[in-house]
């Protein structure tokens, strides 16, 4: 009961210090509020995943056949800008005309600083020339795995790249008129070149990836790509245990959407598994794409692009 009367007593002298302790107290709880607000919230680094760009390779197939100038082409260039934009990416289009048909680039911006362009082509061949079936050779190509795996993969990039700390300024590009090259007097590569004659900043390096979702993934580099950039590529491969995929050999020598950038000397990688059995045939369908290959090139691309921002 003493003891009671002693903290009364106590508490009755000192209940100003009391209330200003208390109000003090609260200041400091609402200053710290304030200020968390204004730091910079932490980035959660988000993990390619290959599921997620088979999806938009599927999207691509349910449009049908996509050669340059057809409704499908168009159809499937909107489904990209509106991915695009729903990741935030600031969408560019370059509108052209080569061989008497309309034809537009699509470019994704993010990011600031030296440019690094990420490309594919997402133009389908128009007739499967390559068929082993004669009475096929008309018919137009699926374009699952030449054209639906890069656009799937980059697509999936914009997801995951949206969440990252980039001190690059990273361009997404989805070249059209690729694809027709020896049909009716088309080249090769039209929408990369294109590009490359109109650029206005040059971009310090450009990675294309064309073919790569193959079930039985062979990639090896390719001789007419920049070997500084080609070696950094691959050595991330293989950090994430990818060799067996990433071959460290050099096959093929290829014309793609790399080649007009490395006329200009800017340098350059073409990411491609050219021992694809299906190539310009019919049979380019989903059932010959797995997530897993997806999966393992966009998680180089991403690492390449996070390691590019810490440099």
């Amino acid at each position: 009961m003493r003891r009671e009367l002693q903290l009364r007593s106590w508490a009755q002298d000192h209940w100003l210090e009391v209330v200003m302790g208390m109000g003090f107290i609260a200041v400091l709880l609402w200053f710290g509020l304030v200020v968390r607000d204004f730091l910079p919230k932490p980035v959660i680094r988000s993990e390619f995943d290959g599921e997620k760009a088979y999806s938009h390779v599927l999207a691509q197939l349910e449009v049908g056949p996509r050669p340059t100038g057809s409704e499908a082409n168009r159809h499937a260039g909107d489904y990209i800008i509106q991915v695009l934009q729903e990741h935030g990416w600031k969408t560019e289009v370059q509108e052209f005309v080569y061989m008497n048909t309309q034809a537009r680039n699509i470019i994704g911006k993010m990011g600031s600083g030296p440019v690094l362009i990420l490309g594919t082509h997402y133009d389908t061949r128009r007739q499967a020339d390559n068929d082993p079936i004669p009475a096929l050779r008309q018919q137009p190509v699926p374009g699952a795995n030449d054209g639906g795996s890069g656009t799937g993969v980059l697509l999936e990039i914009a997801r995951v790249l949206a969440n990252s700390s980039l001190t690059n300024e990273v361009w997404l590009v989805f070249f059209d008129a690729e694809d027709n090259g020896g049909l009716e007097g088309w080249d090769y590569a039209a929408g990369s070149r294109f590009m490359a004659e109109n650029l206005t900043i040059m971009p310090q390096s450009v990675v294309i990836i064309d073919m790569i979702g193959d079930t039985d993934q062979q990639i090896y580099k390719e001789h007419n790509s920049t070997r500084a950039l080609q070696d950094q590529i691959w050595a991330i491969a293989a950090d994430l245990g990818y060799e067996d995929y990433f071959r460290p050999e050099y096959k093929w020598s290829i014309l793609d959407d790399h080649t007009a950038f490395l006329l200009r000397d800017i340098s350059a990688v073409d990411i491609i598994d050219f021992d694809y059995t299906y190539w310009h045939t019919t049979q380019d369908t989903a059932d010959k794409i797995a997530p897993e290959s997806l999966e393992r090139v966009g998680r180089v691309l991403q690492t390449l692009v996070e390691r590019s921002s810490r440099r």
